[in-house]
């Protein structure tokens, strides 16, 4: 029986966010020692991604059954939204970090390195002459290539907005109680999703092979790697949670009236289009 909309549903004790604290610490060290080359880190960091994922399965899985056994009210499905776009805000702030690293480097590191101003130049990096895209002062003699806009990066945007449309399709039909429809627009969002990751993979294995670009090929090679690099750990956290609501719309879990944990893939899943586009004209075409 669902609760009262005058009752807050008060969750019950959860022994999940003692598990998940240890299990992003150690996670997020292990990642930044292994980038700092100790052999420790990689065992370290594995640990920390089952203990996180455990973490995250069990947690949701308990969120899930409190649903469906109509636990929630109208005021705990506000919460949930805001929560949700709370989480997206930061998102934003996430790869804002990342995108103005890139606007600096871009618009005031490489000019001053450069020579743009003869007085400043002369003691940072003397008689080097930089413009976009550049390894850095350190990397002059590094013979690699910039990766272009075309063709793979352009398949991928073809595949992510095409995607956007197949998502778009599935929530309308959501609205309409239309479960069939709704079935075959998540699939067909979630194969796009994962085709894209394969465009992505073949990418950097271009890059690495063919380009030699590297993410230690200077300040070109690791912001390039940094932010398609996020956005694709995105694209594969979007896929599976939509995933995950395509099997909860075949086992009858949502209505046309309450159905926010599909909503809030699709918040997510379209922030993540957005991203690529201001990564695709950010990183790949100017």
């Amino acid at each position: 029986m669902s609760q009262a909309n005058d009752v807050y549903y008060v969750p019950h004790d959860s022994r999940w966010p003692v598990y998940g604290i240890p299990g992003m610490v150690l996670l997020a060290g292990g990642f930044s020692v292994y980038l700092n080359g100790s052999s420790w880190g990689m065992p370290v960091m594995i640990i920390g991604a089952l203990i996180t994922l455990l973490m995250t399965v069990m947690w949701f899985r308990d969120v899930i059954n409190e649903s469906v056994a109509g636990k929630y009210n109208t005021q705990v499905d506000i919460s949930f939204r805001q929560g949700m776009a709370w989480f997206i805000f930061s998102e934003v702030m996430f790869f804002g970090a990342f995108f103005g690293a890139l606007f600096y480097a871009r618009v005031f590191s490489i000019p001053w390195l450069g020579g743009e101003d003869p007085a400043t130049s002369r003691y940072l990096w003397d008689s080097v002459v930089l413009s976009w895209p550049t390894a850095g002062p350190g990397f002059l003699d590094l013979q690699y290539q910039a990766m272009g806009a075309w063709a793979l990066p352009t398949i991928n945007t073809l595949i992510l907005l095409t995607s956007g449309v197949t998502l778009t399709f599935a929530h309308h039909a959501m609205k309409e109680n239309h479960r069939s429809k709704v079935i075959w627009g998540l699939a067909a969002t979630v194969l796009l999703g994962a085709i894209f990751m394969c465009v992505q993979s073949y990418e950097y294995v271009h890059a690495y092979q063919d380009l030699n670009l590297r993410m230690d090929t200077g300040i070109y090679g690791s912001t390039f790697f940094m932010l398609t690099g996020f956005h694709g750990v995105h694209v594969t956290v979007g896929a599976i949670a939509l995933f995950v609501v395509l099997i909860r719309v075949i086992k009858g879990h949502f209505t046309a009236d309450n159905h926010f944990g599909f909503e809030a893939a699709a918040w997510y899943w379209h922030f993540v289009d957005v991203v690529w586009l201001g990564l695709f004209v950010f990183v790949y075409l100017i």
